[in-house]
């Protein structure tokens, strides 16, 4: 009988499980191998952001070096971090735009908050302004002055660094209608006396004479309690010792705010009294001297018109009353003194202290200021030219009863 083949046996079914145990330890094996690569793999990662993180707090601190200029030191930061901080000076954080560069808010990696200036140019008046303010700024240390606290000189870009102001610039609150009426006097006067404390630091206290050449409200900045700092020395010059005077071939400021005798080329610290003139009677009566209003020929004029006809409190805040009025009426005064056309009529910055903080002090009558474009007025100096006006808690009053040309140039509370 033929018998056939027997048919191969079927092969095991593979189910997933190890048939035996020789299977499992090969897939313990392998799970402890993947464990200790992953683990391996996780500390090298952590060795390497370690590392870095090291290489770039060495780096951050490197861009902090502290560099001597003058006697004093300023850090020297690297491009990158200022443009980490400024967020690649993002038009957000633009906080103001000159005829010199552009002023951006930073934040460093510690969360200092900081403004830099970004200059225009590498060479020329970029780089010249760069020189200048960090010459200017290297001994100065007053509160009622911006603080620097240090630039980076890059190959294609020039900034400075300086603390950040919270509050901006001054014009914003007198010439800004959204803001205009946040102002106290209270702030106003403070504001008048920070800025004159702040000139005569400059002109008298500090160990070099400077002229700031470019006062006005744009470069008065306002601090948390809105005490001003003085800012924007780019164009600032220095006196040597002894001197009173210089010359200069380029003149560099704004309009409105330029004394007539620098326009020859003259330059003493009177061109920063005339500044500071025009400054005082734009804060005491909120308006600009450099306004496009047809209505007007300037500030000066307006202002010396309604002195001379009794009539200056219609271009002082309404709510101004007692004492707060006799200060302000005071403060014009003293401003209407600081913009005679004479640099030798103005009076030095150590006598407008002493105007604004001893109400006793008596003061000269104003002569006609400069850049005057109204009708001819005659001087209220008075007949010998010493006339003088005495304030009081209840007003001012002409010395002696004196009047000119007729019209009494008084001021009264109403009782």
């Amino acid at each position: 009988m033929l018998q056939l083949p027997a048919p191969p046996a079927t092969p095991p079914v593979a189910t997933g499980m190890p048939t035996s145990s020789s299977g499992r330890k090969r897939s313990a094996a392998g799970i402890s191998a993947g464990i200790a690569c992953f683990t391996v793999l996780v500390l090298s990662l952590s060795v390497f952001s370690f590392l870095r993180f090291k290489r770039r707090t060495k780096a951050l601190k490197n861009s902090y070096s502290p560099k001597k200029v003058g006697r004093a030191q300023f850090t020297l930061f690297d491009l990158p971090t200022l443009q980490e901080a400024t967020e690649h000076f993002s038009e957000k954080n633009k906080l103001g735009e000159g005829g010199f560069g552009t002023v951006y808010k930073g934040i460093l990696f510690d969360g200092q908050e900081i403004a830099v200036k970004k200059l225009i140019g590498r060479t020329g008046h970029g780089l010249l302004q760069l020189h200048n303010e960090l010459r200017v700024l290297a001994e100065l240390q007053h509160k009622n002055l911006v603080m620097l606290h240090g630039f980076c000189s890059d190959r294609n870009d020039t900034l400075l660094v300086y603390e950040y102001i919270k509050n901006g610039s001054l014009d914003n609150f007198l010439f800004d209608d959204s803001n205009r009426n946040e102002l106290k006097w209270e702030q106003q006067y403070n504001i008048i006396l920070g800025i004159a404390k702040g000139i005569l630091y400059l002109h008298e206290d500090s160990s070099t004479r400077i002229i700031h050449r470019d006062l006005k409200p744009n470069n008065i900045l306002l601090d948390d309690d809105m005490e001003p700092k003085i800012a924007d020395f780019g164009v600032a010059r220095l006196l040597g010792e002894g001197h009173t005077h210089t010359g200069t071939s380029g003149i560099v400021g704004t309009l409105g705010y330029i004394a007539p005798e620098y326009v020859m080329g003259i330059i003493s610290p009177k061109i920063d009294i005339f500044s500071f003139g025009v400054l005082v009677l734009e804060i005491v009566t909120r308006r600009s001297n450099c306004s496009y209003d047809h209505s007007t020929v300037n500030l000066l004029t307006d202002v010396w018109e309604h002195w001379t006809k009794g009539t200056m409190s219609q271009m002082l805040p309404q709510s101004l009353d007692g004492y707060s009025r006799t200060q302000a009426l005071r403060c014009t005064h003293v401003g209407l003194l600081c913009v005679q056309p004479d640099p030798d009529d103005r009076p030095d910055i150590s006598s407008v202290v002493s105007m604004l903080t001893r109400d006793s002090m008596e003061l000269h009558l104003p002569a006609q200021p400069a850049f005057f474009f109204g009708r001819e007025s005659p001087s209220t100096s008075g007949s010998d030219g010493q006339s003088t006006y005495v304030y009081g808690r209840s007003g001012f009053m002409l010395k002696q009863g004196i009047s000119v040309n007729g019209i009494t140039i008084t001021e009264l509370d109403p009782r």
